[in-house]
């Protein structure tokens, strides 16, 4: 194996975290933001990308940072070692309520497509990178854009999902319809598109956008009941007049935006 082998506990039911268990020389890298506590011992160290390209120098570091730049992450990532003798205890907690998936890639074909801010953590030497959509319906209406994160390798991985999460097991032709948003990520074999909802009372007065995805099997499928989009819309609605809403918000362009991505409530 390439990644280092990692034991693990999830704690909690709606606000999780994930506590990891390194042996010596073990570690495991991490988005910015995702520590939660470490046991004495653990080494933490600040890098460029996710760590898989330092044995091909300078130039294969910028490689890997360069492509969490175009997923809108930081630069940098952050690794975490067990420098002692012994094991010990790192632990990672979910941005928002949810819950944490474990991936063992060795059971998903090495890889697995997700959107790009469900990353929590893995075992280092799992690269995390870019997937490119080559349909333009899909870059455009997608939710996602052009651009999903994709994690390969053969070790464990950990994604988080708002709310509850559901698995689905589509067979070869199978097909499923979700909410743009509400995708967390599904595997390599999956053939994932945009379908226009149609109709005109459906299109202009059922809330739910313009769009949604077809996820097509064989593969698995993980869904997510709250995005965080969607969280954030309905706090932002909530909130009282003045407080820091854009003087555009009732605009022409914004509710065609929202019409579109489907967070406007009719």
């Amino acid at each position: 194996m390439n990644s280092h082998e990692i034991d693990y506990q999830i704690f909690g039911e709606e606000m999780q975290y994930v506590e990891l268990e390194l042996d010596p020389k073990e570690a495991v890298i991490a988005e910015a933001g995702n520590f939660m506590m470490m046991e004495n011992g653990i080494k933490m160290n600040t890098i460029f990308g996710d760590g898989s390209s330092q044995h091909e120098g300078f130039l294969g570091k910028v490689l890997g940072a360069g492509k969490r730049l175009l997923t809108g992450e930081s630069l940098f990532m952050t690794i975490f070692s067990n420098e002692v003798q012994g094991k010990k205890k790192v632990s990672f907690a979910s941005p928002y309520p949810g819950k944490i998936i474990p991936l063992d890639l060795t059971q998903y074909g090495g890889k697995f497509i997700c959107q790009k801010d469900a990353f929590l953590c893995a075992a280092k030497g799992v690269s995390i990178g870019i997937e490119f959509s080559r349909k333009l319906g899909r870059g455009f209406f997608g939710g996602e854009g052009f651009i999903m994160q994709k994690i390969e390798g053969d070790g464990m991985a950990f994604v988080h999902a708002g709310g509850t999460m559901a698995r689905k097991e589509l067979q070869a032709g199978e097909k499923l319809n979700v909410d743009t948003g509400c995708i967390i990520g599904f595997t390599k074999d999956i053939n994932y598109d945009i379908e226009f909802v149609g109709g005109i009372k459906n299109s202009l007065f059922g809330g739910e956008g313009l769009f949604f995805a077809t996820l097509t099997g064989p593969g698995i499928v993980y869904v997510q009941s709250l995005p965080f989009s969607r969280l954030a819309n309905r706090v932002w609605q909530a909130a009282p007049q003045g407080w820091g809403k854009d003087k555009g918000e009732g605009s022409i362009l914004g509710g065609l935006g929202d019409v579109i991505s489907g967070d406007r409530r009719f």
